[in-house]
């Protein structure tokens, strides 16, 4: 037992990266029979582009699933670890995975979403209270600039400070918790760099602004029948 209890951590974070790479979009997508997210608009397969298919049901759908494939993980590790020694740095390593699982999709090619739902996920199963936090900061930054990129950029940076200030008060601030939170927000950013671009340009379209990207086929489809 003791000999095995030293690959738990790693069978954690290996389970953590295959439950994050099942890209929701695509795969939920793919069953309500609608065209691929990685084939239009933004070519993210996230729940806001699959709101451009049309179909809000499976953009929440999405978002949800999303969302689960980090709080999951999380949750099981802290709840059930212990006795098999996963400790904190575990539970890091667990979220972290999930998260990088959604960005770099093997069963996709690798190629995956910005990683926005999962990481709120992740945020909730360490404690509902940081992941309120956190969306109360998007909430404010949307409500204020109307640009959902910079939200979700502020947000993922917003997560470690506040994870530090709540030491003590709503739970313990781990070390490797730390790290995590800070290589989330990075990765979040380095995902939304296009938008970060587009957003020192002037040139990111505002929440409500339409898009001049390509539209899904079906969409074209019933434009050239009118």
């Amino acid at each position: 037992m003791d000999t095995l209890s030293t690959f738990y951590p790693v069978l954690a974070t290996l389970a953590a990266y295959l439950i994050g790479s099942l890209s929701f979009a695509v795969i939920v997508s793919k069953l309500m029979g609608l065209n691929d997210p990685r084939t239009f608009g933004s070519k993210n397969p996230g729940a806001t582009n699959v709101l451009r298919s049309g179909s809000k049901k499976a953009a929440i759908l999405t978002l949800v699933l999303d969302a689960l494939k980090g709080l999951v993980p999380v949750v099981l590790v802290q709840s059930f670890g212990k006795p098999y020694g996963l400790a904190d740095g575990t539970v890091a390593m667990v979220g972290l995975a999930a998260f990088v699982g959604h960005l770099y999709p093997v069963f996709f090619k690798f190629v995956g979403g910005k990683g926005v739902a999962t990481a709120l996920g992740v945020l909730l199963g360490l404690h509902w209270a940081l992941g309120l936090l956190c969306v109360a900061s998007f909430a404010i930054v949307v409500f204020f600039f109307r640009y959902v990129s910079l939200a979700s950029i502020v947000a993922g940076f917003f997560a470690p400070v506040a994870y530090l200030f709540g030491d003590r008060v709503l739970w313990s601030v781990d070390r490797y918790t730390i790290i995590m939170l800070v290589v989330m927000a990075l990765l979040l950013a380095m995902r939304h760099s296009a938008n970060i671009i587009r957003l020192v340009k002037g040139s990111e379209p505002k929440l409500g602004e339409k898009k001049t990207e390509v539209q899904p086929h079906a969409a074209i489809k019933s434009k050239k029948h009118r």
